[in-house]
């Protein structure tokens, strides 16, 4: 399998600063995590079974960016990415998710993917043969007739064999130009079926029971259908949707799915930290930690796990776990997970200069967020350095005296600064509103000020 990206690991970090500030080391780190990628396909089959990926462990406070590292990186790499909570596993036989569930859900991503693509590639194709089902809709041809004696048509035949295609041919230039968009056509469509299914089952494998039930049942009783009228535009997309399900084969989407799970895909373990035993301590919570960790240990190291679609192997699937580690440490986690976690890396607090940049240098910027928020009711927003300055300082000293959640401290600042203008937004159409470092201050002051009401505010 050949990655669709080769990115240096300098053209990764480049990709990475036009959405996250600041934390260089972990760019670096997962950059040559991704370019590792790229060189193992390189490397001729027999060692290339033997390198596995160098899985990461990011350590860090909450709204650092740690996450978005990892989703960008994903995105960057065109693979099967999922983001999930250690905290929602249990050990086999509680109740809640087992752990082989993540690669379940990593290949249904991927199968998604794959066939996003594909119906992609026979996209036109479906669309030519969709309007040719739409035109027998609008002119419906006409029916032989069985056991009729075959006799040379007469002329007059001839005239109106041509005069009803000259009139499809019409009908086919009038849906092209949209003009029959609203006309309303009677056609058979599948109907949804929804089967109540009660879980009365734990454990491992069954949190993915409802979906394997729906699929057993679809096969031994038909979808039933009924006659709907729709309009034009409706029925396209649903025409095109069926050719493009039949153009498409299942079994090769399949196939590449698993192929690049396997290969490229990337698992983000959050709050990792959740699940490590603290030092000191043994209660029934700690037990259950530690063999959630136990459950993880063998998908981390290289398992093969069972799915819907088939075998799925981890052996050399990227796992990038973060955790804050406030009251434990990476070591606090049974040694044999420790092995498969080689690389660690320590994010940075952010400071008032990261929160500025954060507020206007990347493409999704949260003042750009707001300004185009605002456009949309005709207003036209500006920020002044000072106020930027000033959002950035306030953000910073809340976090200083109350919990620090890093840069998701500014949505919270943004929203409470904007609070009156959202409102009366759609009063205030065709005006200008220049936020200024005074205007900040008049809004956030009083709250910012008492420690008691940013607590619970800001």
């Amino acid at each position: 399998m050949t990655l669709p990206h080769s990115f240096t690991p300098k053209e990764i970090v480049a990709k990475l600063d036009q959405f996250i500030i600041g934390q260089e080391d972990a760019k670096r780190f997962v950059a040559v995590a991704l370019r590792n990628r790229w060189r193992r396909q390189q490397v001729e089959p027999p060692l290339r079974d033997e390198i596995a990926p160098k899985n990461i462990i990011m350590i860090g406070p909450t709204g650092v960016g740690k996450t978005e590292i990892a989703r960008r990186l994903a995105h960057l790499a065109q693979s099967p990415f999922l983001k999930i909570e250690a905290s929602k596993f249990t050990e086999i036989g509680y109740v809640g998710r087992d752990v082989e569930s993540m690669i379940r859900d990593l290949t249904q991503l991927a199968v998604n993917m794959v066939k996003k693509e594909e119906t992609a590639k026979v996209k036109e194709k479906a669309a030519v043969l969709a309007e040719e089902r739409l035109l027998d809709l609008l002119v419906p041809p006409t029916l032989p007739i069985a056991n009729k004696t075959i006799s040379l048509p007469a002329p007059e035949a001839s005239d109106a064999e041509s005069g009803k295609s000259s009139t499809r041919e019409k009908f086919r230039q009038m849906l092209r130009e949209g003009q029959l968009d609203d006309k309303l056509v009677e056609m058979v469509v599948d109907q949804p079926q929804n089967m109540p299914l009660v879980e009365i089952f734990s454990g491992s494998g069954m949190d993915d029971m409802g979906s394997g039930m729906k699929d057993m049942f679809s096969k031994i009783f038909p979808q039933k259908k009924e006659r709907r009228k729709l309009s034009v535009a409706e029925a396209r997309v649903i025409l095109e949707r069926e050719e493009s399900e039949k153009l498409i084969e299942m079994d090769k989407v399949i196939k590449l799915a698993i192929q690049r799970t396997e290969q490229s895909g990337i698992i983000f373990l959050d709050e990792i930290d959740k699940i490590a035993s603290r030092q000191g301590t043994m209660s029934s919570a700690e037990v259950s930690r530690e063999g959630v960790q136990r459950d993880l240990l063998p998908i981390v190291e290289g398992a093969t796990v069972t799915t819907k679609f088939g075998m799925v192997k981890t052996d050399h699937i990227l796992f990038i776990a973060s955790g804050a580690f406030h009251l434990c440490k990476p070591s606090d986690l049974v040694p044999e997970l420790q092995g498969r976690f080689p690389l660690r890396v320590e994010l940075n607090a952010l400071g008032e200069e990261e929160f500025y940049r954060i507020l206007t240098e990347p493409k999704n910027a949260l003042i750009k967020q707001y300004i185009a928020l605002m456009a949309t009711e005709n207003i036209e927003l500006s920020f002044q350095e000072e106020a930027i300055r000033e959002m950035a300082r306030i953000a910073t000293e809340v976090n200083l005296k109350t919990e620090n959640i890093g840069a998701r401290r500014l949505h919270t600042i943004m929203e409470r600064l904007l609070e009156e203008v959202s409102f009366n937004a759609p009063e205030l159409a065709g005006q200008k509103f220049d936020i200024t470092a005074e205007y900040v201050k008049k809004q956030l002051r009083k709250i910012s000020d008492s420690e008691d009401l940013s607590r619970y505010i800001l």
